[in-house]
């Protein structure tokens, strides 16, 4: 008896964990980039983000995914620690709201959304929908499993065996707390956690004052996960968001720990249904600690940033080398510093694009999550290059260094583009392969090679041309588009010949061969953006239309392009 309820009670908790997942990963896919546009453009009312942070979290239903996005926000300047520790409040106390929701006995609804969840999710015809029927069946899961959970406990009530394994396991609060916390941590969620107290709790398998200490620990272990799992950098400032919200947890621990007793005994008072108890308690913890933490948060940040002080090490690529602020005075050094850095963007750009083609030729998911770790680097380095280079031009320049301040611009931008197709792009159709666990045919995979390699060549090339503004290297790096758009066309037709041999490999990844083409021929427009750079400071290209200047009569051409690209004819291909 005792195995059978264990193992029913394991699958009920799986049920649920599975059913909360269905439901965060929905809303994300719904609405992930708006929350996330909506969280960077916080305002610095701590009162407005904590309304923000209980809005988020009551919608996403995870206030660890709040806090992850959070950290990252944080650690890159774009929300500062007061407002973003205010927003962790609200979301603490957004988690109640779900738990309040589901301590109502609401297994009757659970078929309707199931239903209405699957018919969405099958029958929908635009994303949207069917990522909402994906939250409505998470939602049925979720309310399934806890009816399951009632049910899989109510024969054990008169198991000994269990009843006291739970009786001793729970004994003791500071041991229930602990264990809360480990369920936590590990199920990533402590909604879980609270959700499957409430049902021990209605079985009679813990007391009162177990069922309040397991909510303290679930309250603590959902500020383990942002701080294992946060923004891996060396930098201590970046663990100041997290470190803080762990330390408003255990403070509330230590603080309610000793109060359990009488605090089970004033809320039973108020109602005294053990699945209600829980959820009241879950609500009075976060309300109090949020009131407790929300005035002092201006010297509690302070103190967190004497406590993490900022620390920027070599060793993190995001962090700017060579933007030295005490030359801004000297136009001519600090765009030399400017382009010292945006050549170092390059530098990570290149890697990420060797690493890209190998992590979709082999299938290699971990090479395809460090690529998507450089696209953050890049684009940290690309706002501060872009931040540097303003700052300098608000001085007098001359005619060369205001050129040179758009060449800076011009590289870090394209530079910065091209890390998002890599990543946004290139990544997941990556990631599409591996998932389904797809291969190239042999010939389709050496011309994507062969494609790869000259669109890696000509990047290099490109950084060159910046470097030394050699006009004939530019010439040349223009002169590949005309062979890249040859080697495209000609890997296009072999490809469709394949598909009309019946080839498995390429009907398989018919969509994949073409959509990584496309992506590394809209890379190599940007890497060919540096070489009319050059020519228009030579003087060789038109700077507004991009057409040669005019010629004296018997003038040779300077730059006969001009029929071969349709850029200087005034088309805008690529």
């Amino acid at each position: 008896m005792g195995v059978k309820v264990l193992l029913d009670l394991v699958g009920g908790v799986a049920l649920l964990l599975w059913g909360l997942h269905m439901v965060h990963s929905g809303i994300v896919r719904a609405f992930g980039s708006k929350i996330r546009r909506f969280l960077g453009m916080i305002l610095q009312s701590r009162y407005r983000a904590f309304a923000t942070g209980v809005g988020v979290t009551a919608v996403l239903q995870s206030s660890t995914a709040t806090a992850l996005m959070l950290s990252s926000f944080a650690a890159s300047g774009l929300v500062g620690l007061v407002p973003a520790l205010a927003v962790m409040l609200g979301a603490n106390v957004g988690t109640t709201l779900i738990v309040q929701l589901l301590s109502f006995d609401s297994s009757a609804i659970a078929p309707l959304l199931l239903i209405s969840g699957v018919a969405a999710f099958k029958r929908g015809t635009r994303t949207i929908v069917k990522d909402l029927g994906r939250v409505a069946i998470g939602l049925g899961l979720m309310l399934l499993s806890l009816h399951l959970l009632l049910d899989s406990l109510a024969p054990a009530e008169n198991a000994p065996a269990v009843r006291e394994l739970f009786s001793v396991v729970t004994g003791e609060p500071l041991l229930a707390l602990l264990i809360g916390a480990a369920l936590t941590w590990a199920a990533h969620s402590s909604v879980a956690t609270i959700l499957l107290t409430m049902s021990l709790a209605s079985a009679n398998f813990v007391s009162p004052v177990a069922a309040l200490a397991l909510v303290l620990g679930a309250n603590l272990g959902s500020a383990l996960n942002p701080l294992v799992e946060g923004v891996a950098s060396a930098n201590p400032a970046h663990r100041r968001l997290p470190v803080g919200n762990l330390i408003n947890r255990v403070v509330g621990c230590v603080l309610f720990l000793p109060l359990l007793a009488p605090t089970a005994q004033m809320l039973q008072g108020l109602d005294p249904n053990p699945v209600r108890l829980a959820a009241h308690f879950h609500v009075l913890f976060n309300v109090v600690m949020a009131l407790l933490f929300i005035l002092p948060l201006a010297s509690f940040a302070r103190m967190l940033e004497l406590l993490l002080p900022d620390v920027k090490t070599a060793s993190d690529p995001s962090v700017p080398l060579y933007l030295h602020e005490g030359v801004n005075d000297t136009p001519s050094v600090a765009l030399a510093c400017a382009a010292r850095e945006t050549l170092r963007m390059g530098d990570i750009v290149d890697s990420m694009l060797q690493q890209a083609m190998t992590a979709i030729l082999t299938n290699d998911r971990k090479l395809a999550n460090e690529v998507s770790q450089k696209d953050d680097a890049v684009d940290r380095l690309h706002e501060a290059v872009k931040l540097y280079v303003i700052n300098v031009t608000h001085g007098s320049l001359d005619e060369a260094e205001a050129r040179r301040a758009l060449e800076v611009l011009s590289l870090a931008i394209n530079l910065e583009h091209i890390g998002d197709i890599i990543d946004k792009n290139l990544m997941e159709l990556a990631g599409k392969k591996i998932k389904r666990q797809l291969q190239f045919s042999e010939e389709g995979a050496r011309e994507l090679r062969e494609f790869h390699r000259v669109v890696h060549d000509n990047l290099r090339l490109s950084m060159t041309v910046f470097l030394s503004g050699d006009l004939k290297s530019a010439r040349r790096l223009l002169q590949e588009k005309g062979r890249i758009r040859e080697m495209e066309f000609a890997a296009s037709e072999n490809h469709i010949a394949r598909l009309k041999e019946g080839r498995v490999e390429s009907i398989e990844t018919s969509s994949l061969h073409i959509d990584i083409l496309r992506d590394l021929k809209r890379i190599h427009s940007h890497i060919c953006s540096t070489g009319y750079a050059a020519l228009e400071a030579a003087g060789e290209i038109d700077r507004t239309r991009r057409h040669p200047p005019p010629r004296l009569a018997g003038e040779p051409e300077p730059f006969p392009l001009r029929d071969r690209d349709p850029l200087l004819k005034g088309e805008t291909g690529s």
